[in-house]
């Protein structure tokens, strides 16, 4: 083979090796996620995608690999992609399809809850203002023009993500979605209406047929197949409605968000990779820091009163992008710790 040709044959194979393979089949047991056959103790964090610039998405994805982690979680924002009925946007800082295949060029996983409604301190909850003005609606529960409101924007969001390849069933870096968000802290409101809207929306999620789990959070009558996780400081005493469902933790709050003339968050590093080590040592299989990057409240994009532009949220990386030691590093070396201990830890 002449030298040119052994050249260019090299730089292919070095460009197959280099390329990021995702697992195809993705399913769980009692014990923990499966990829591709093989149960997996994960670290993600979370990274909202409007929440910095597309200019910054290649350091922070890169500084979150380089920190140890396996999967970025984010919400999608209902109200920034539909702020007019039927009117999308994606472009800029909405670009979601673009930063989902960010993820996937640095090796990574992806989580995402598409809710739509996901609070996330985020004005009217992610939902769109248009929403309320709809005749006879009634949000967030048994109610046939909210639901097929929230239907079609959801199939819209895992259409979006099919015509990509982007579910890891086609190949691609997403392995979980979620539906709804912490319904369970106010279900009791709705009465027997709350339990007919969580089956229907856990079987309109599963009908999408996006080939990998779907999860709801604060949500302890979550049908099967969708796991109920637990969000919190802490989740060691966390347990699954199921004893076919494995152990996760979507929110671990690294932090919290800023109020203005309210204390400056703060939570230690230590008490922070305790509770990770913690929840691992009693059965976790998934953990996910909330937030891994808090970022910034743009606009008009802050929900609640008095709550700051900064989202900075006290986590690993700061509001610019900049490392947050010592917390970055310490929880760097915890990760490396869990991974070598992985196979072990799952194995019963």
């Amino acid at each position: 083979m002449r030298g040119t040709e052994f050249l260019i044959l090299l730089f292919l194979v070095l460009g197959v090796v280099a390329t990021t393979t995702f697992g195809a089949n993705v399913t769980y047991d009692h014990r923990a996620l499966v990829i591709d056959g093989k149960r997996r103790v994960l670290n993600s964090g979370s990274i909202h995608y409007p929440r910095s610039t597309p200019d910054m998405w290649p350091d922070l994805i890169q500084k979150s690999k380089d920190g140890g982690l396996d999967v970025i979680e984010t919400y999608v924002f209902w109200n920034l992609h539909e702020p007019v009925r039927n009117q999308y946007d994606f472009d800029g800082r909405k670009d979601l399809v673009k930063f989902v295949k960010m993820v996937a060029e640095a090796g990574l996983y992806v989580h995402l809850r598409i809710g739509p409604y996901v609070c996330a301190e985020w004005n009217y909850g992610g939902f769109p203002l248009w929403l309320h003005f709809i005749p006879g609606v009634e949000l967030r529960t048994d109610n046939e023009p909210f639901k097929a409101e929230m239907k079609r924007f959801t199939t819209k969001i895992v259409d979006m993500m099919k015509q990509e390849n982007l579910y890891a069933s086609q190949g691609g870096p997403i392995i979980l979605s979620q539906i709804e968000n912490e319904y369970g802290n106010i279900d009791s409101a709705y009465g027997s209406a709350a339990k007919t809207y969580i089956n229907w929306a856990a079987t309109m999620a599963t009908s999408l047929d996006t080939g990998v789990p779907w999860v709801m959070c604060q949500q302890a009558d979550a049908p099967d197949p969708i796991i109920n996780t637990c969000n919190g400081f802490y989740c060691d005493q966390f347990t699954p409605n199921s004893n076919k469902k494995p152990k996760m933790w979507t929110e671990n709050w690294s932090g919290w968000f800023l109020a203005f003339g309210g204390p400056v968050p703060y939570r230690p590093v230590e008490d922070l990779a305790f509770a990770v080590a913690r929840f691992f040592q009693r059965g976790g299989t998934f953990q996910n820091y909330y937030m891994y990057h808090g970022g910034t409240n743009f606009g008009h994009t802050t929900g609640g009163p008095f709550i700051t532009t900064s989202y900075d949220y006290d986590a690993p990386i700061d509001e610019y992008g900049l490392l947050r030691q010592p917390k970055w590093g310490h929880l760097k070396d915890l990760h490396k710790a869990i991974k070598l201990c992985e196979g072990a830890m799952v194995a019963s």
